[in-house]
This record gives C-alpha cells, sequence and structure tokens, in this order.
C-alpha cells in the first residue's frame, strides 16, 4: 500500500498471548473484536510509553470458526491435527477484525470470509503438520502455504484469511488521514 511503518513490538514484560484466551460464551465475532481492541490499547499504550511521536496504530486478529467453535493457535502438532480433522470437507468462516486509532480517534473494521476445504486424509493431515507451518496460525493452518491444494472454495478476501484485510485496512488508513 505504499505505508511506511514500524513494529510496536510487545517488551518482554507483556504477556501479549494472554489477550488471545476465549471467554466463556463468546461468539467468534465478538471474540476476533475484543482481542484486537486490546491489542491496539496495548500499542497504543506502548507507543505513548518509548516516547514515540503521535502517529496511526494499526492492529489487528484473525480468527477461524466453524459454527460458534473458535479455533485458535494449535497448542502443537496433536492439536494441529485435531483441528485440520475437524476442518477438513467442511465450510468455515475466518474473521480478521482491524482497528486503527489516530489520536483520539478509533475506528475498526471486520472481514468475514469462507474457506471450503476439500476431504483430507489422515496421512494428508499428518504431512502437512510435519512441515511445520500450522503451528502458530489460526486453524492450524496458513492460506498462503501448502494447504491451498486442500481449498475448494474462497468466498470473501484473501488477504484478510492470510491475517490482514488489504481493502478495509486502506479504508481505515485513509480515515485516519493517511495518503494511500
Amino acid at each position: 500500500m505504499g505505508v511506511s511503518c514500524q513494529l510496536l513490538l510487545p517488551g518482554a514484560e507483556e504477556d501479549s498471548e494472554a489477550l488471545e484466551v476465549v471467554l466463556a460464551g463468546e461468539s467468534p465475532t465478538a471474540y476476533v473484536q475484543r482481542v484486537t481492541q486490546l491489542k491496539l490499547d496495548a500499542a497504543v499504550a506502548r507507543l505513548k510509553q518509548r516516547g514515540l511521536p503521535s502517529a496511526p496504530v494499526l492492529c489487528s486478529d484473525t480468527t477461524v470458526a466453524l459454527a460458534r467453535r473458535i479455533y485458535g493457535k494449535p497448542d502443537g502438532a496433536v492439536d494441529a491435527e485435531r483441528m485440520l480433522d475437524e476442518l477438513a470437507g467442511t465450510t468455515h468462516r475466518v474473521l480478521t477484525a482491524v482497528a486503527v486509532q489516530h489520536g483520539r480517534k478509533r475506528q475498526k473494521a471486520l472481514s468475514v470470509s469462507r474457506v471450503t476445504f476439500a476431504p483430507m486424509s489422515r496421512a494428508q493431515i499428518r504431512a502437512y503438520v510435519a512441515s511445520g507451518e500450522p503451528l502458530g496460525k489460526a486453524g492450524a493452518y496458513a492460506i498462503q502455504g501448502r494447504v491451498a491444494m486442500f481449498i475448494r472454495h474462497i468466498s470473501g478476501s484473501h488477504s484478510g484469511i492470510m491475517g490482514l484485510p488489504l481493502h478495509e485496512t486502506a479504508q481505515l488508513l485513509r480515515a485516519a488521514g493517511l495518503k494511500i
């Protein structure tokens, strides 16, 4: 998009993974929006604490959902295999919330896409998990990687499925005053 940016990574004292805990009864939409807002709160605080000049701050979060069940990052290979086994042969949603704050003005957007997986055999799932690609990824897959050979259909934003919906992000950044 032609926007220069700097990362506002969490400090060693911050437990950024704690922000991603799912609350009891929380819907996938409420979850991804809440986590994005918490990430933005933390990033805006970092900007101030580090004495950096005022600038738009952007955060996002992505989750995978089958019905009301949230599929976050797998805890390991066994968990990744379980997730992929449950998602194989189904259509699920990928929700990515984006939020931008500049000064006191905060705006947000939500991208919802649908992904249909072809059926996958146990051997195919194990081979994919063994590649290491699913670890650290919501729903245990990276749409831009090897799993694409099992994707039958996508409806929505490909970049949103990867984790940052560019259309919505560009709209928010323009609203924050950036010339893109």
